[in-house]
């Protein structure tokens, strides 16, 4: 009875400490609804900066102005499977069935500033199949 005491201790232990490790990861993802409520035209850019963080493609147009381009592109995926088994006495039968489905989502965000480096124009264009 006492090894078994000390293995289950020990589990107990390593439970707790896998638990108390894990980190919280903060999700700040780049949204529609972000672009909508938070950039305005006159912002300047180190405030898009900091709400959108840094622009995939940076160019500038036939002025020599500034135009920001975030494009970004996220898949999810879903596996879904179940499986069966049966027995009688010798004889046993299995059944697995699988299914998985793929959501793909892009984001495309362009920001156009003047010469002040203020926002003088945005569009953006959402897509998801």
């Amino acid at each position: 009875m006492n090894a078994t005491w000390r293995i289950l201790s020990l589990c107990v232990f390593i439970t707790a400490i896998g638990c108390g490790g894990k980190a919280e990861i903060k999700e700040d993802r780049l949204t529609v609804g972000k672009v909508q409520g938070e950039i305005k035209v006159g912002m300047p850019a180190s405030q898009v900066a900091e709400l959108l963080g840094s622009p995939n493609i940076v160019t500038t147009d036939g002025k020599r102005r500034e135009v920001w381009i975030y494009d970004k592109v996220s898949t999810d995926r879903v596996d879904t499977s179940s499986s069966s088994f049966a027995s009688i006495i010798i004889l046993g039968t299995t059944s697995r069935d699988s299914s998985s489905s793929q959501r793909q989502r892009t984001l495309t965000i362009i920001i156009k500033y003047d010469e002040e480096k203020t926002v003088r124009d945005f569009a953006y264009n959402y897509t998801q199949f």
